[in-house]
Order: C-alpha cells, then structure tokens, then sequence
C-alpha cells in the first residue's frame, strides 16, 4: 500500500473532461507487442534532481475517491484491492476483443486538504483526502469497463466496484520531478519544486500528483522511485 506524501496543498481539483489523447487512433487491432504507455507518452519521462516543466496531454484513468490515512484508512485499501482487478480485467479484455496488450499501469493518486496545516505541522493524515487511480488506454471505453466491472462483481473482493469511475483527467502544464526515497522524505522535494516553479514566473494550481513507479511491497524504501507533479500557470 502506498503512503501519502508530506506535500503542503490545499488546492481545488483540476478538471475532468473527455478529449483525446496522444496515443488516439493507434494500436486496436495492431498485432505488434505489448504496448508500453509510459514509454509513450513522455510526460512519464522524469529525471532525478532535475525539475521539468511538461504539458500533460488527457489522460483516462479508472479512478476511486475517499478520505483519510492511506496507510490505515479501510477506504484506501478497499479503493486498491478495486482498482488492480478492474485494470487488470481492462487488460486481458483490451487483448482478447480489441487485439491490442499493454501494460498495467503504475498505482497513481491526487492529494488535497482544505487546512494546508494537515500535511506539515499537524501531519493529520486522517484529515487527507485523495483520488486512487491507474491510466488506461483510451481505446478503453464506458461499455468494455462495465464489462470488466461485471466480471470482477462476480469474484468478489474488489469492495469499491460501485465508487469506480472512468474518467479523463486534463492537467495541461506542470512542473515535475523524480523522487528517489521513502514518501515522508518528499516533503522538501515538493517544496523546492514549487519554488522552481514560482522562480519561473508561475503559480500553482490544480492538486498534487504522485505517480509510484515502485512497487512499496518488493522496493527497498531508499530505492522508491516516485513521480512529484504539480499544474502550474502564468503568474
């Protein structure tokens, strides 16, 4: 299970819009090799100790809301145990009807609180609230999850099938870096990221995302490759 960052933020969510993305149109039907998003799109392209700013195309993505600790909340365990069957149900039917494999993508998740005090002084994790979810192709569509939904329904064990949704989330341009450590050392890493941000001339905007291109459970803590973003605009 994933734990939160040590991330200041308190911003409104950016929006949630369909468009098309920068895969659109290839690859249904394409007999060639598993496809591998992240090396597709380049906005998944981020080095360490270096601070990018990046347009991020639309991007789909099964998603879960909820509130509080992700490191004891039911909700958050409940909203992973949800989303790994569907993307995983999404997956073998994107290779068995659409004649199109790829990769599942890494665990992702929006933070936001309304008291910025939550993530510093307090560290109330309780008072965290978060969007749990993993990019999918936008091949993928309304009918083929309710498919995969009806499917997982009927093995059980995936408790928040009913709060999953599919969405496009439209991030426009960020500024991101690569974190290599434990989450509860990011916090200065945020920090000066968005200083780099505001150095260039811009401000803050949308909420803070977090891309785990590690897997917690098999990954030495020193060894947490971690996606910081943040949507910035002209100041």
């Amino acid at each position: 299970m994933k734990q939160a960052s040590t991330a200041v933020l308190a911003f409104a969510m950016p929006p949630l819009a369909s468009a098309g993305s920068p895969w659109q149109g290839r690859g249904v039907g394409d007999p060639a090799a598993k496809r591998d998003l992240k090396k597709e799109i380049a906005s998944y392209a981020v080095c360490h100790g270096r601070f990018d700013l990046v347009t991020v195309p639309p991007l789909q993505y099964v998603m879960v809301d909820g509130e509080g600790d992700p490191n004891s909340a039911p909700a958050y365990r409940d909203a992973l145990a949800t989303l790994y069957p569907v993307a995983y149900g999404l997956k073998f039917l994107s290779a068995r009807e659409l004649g199109c494999d790829h990769v599942v993508m890494p665990l992702e998740a929006l933070w936001w609180a309304t008291d910025a005090a939550s993530f510093t002084t307090a560290r109330d994790k309780s008072r965290w609230s978060w969007t749990a979810m993993i990019l999918v192709p936008d091949w993928i569509g309304p009918d083929h999850l309710e498919s995969v939904r009806t499917a997982v329904r009927r093995k059980g064990g995936a408790p928040q099938l009913d709060a999953l949704r599919l969405a496009t989330l439209e991030e426009g341009l960020v500024a991101q870096t690569l974190h290599v450590g434990p989450y509860d050392d990011e916090g200065p890493v945020i920090e000066a990221l968005h200083a780099h941000a505001v150095e260039r001339g811009l401000r803050l905007r949308g909420t803070h995302h977090e891309i785990y291109l590690s897997d917690a459970r098999r990954t030495a803590p020193e060894r947490l490759r971690t996606i910081l973003r943040q949507p910035v605009e002209p100041a």
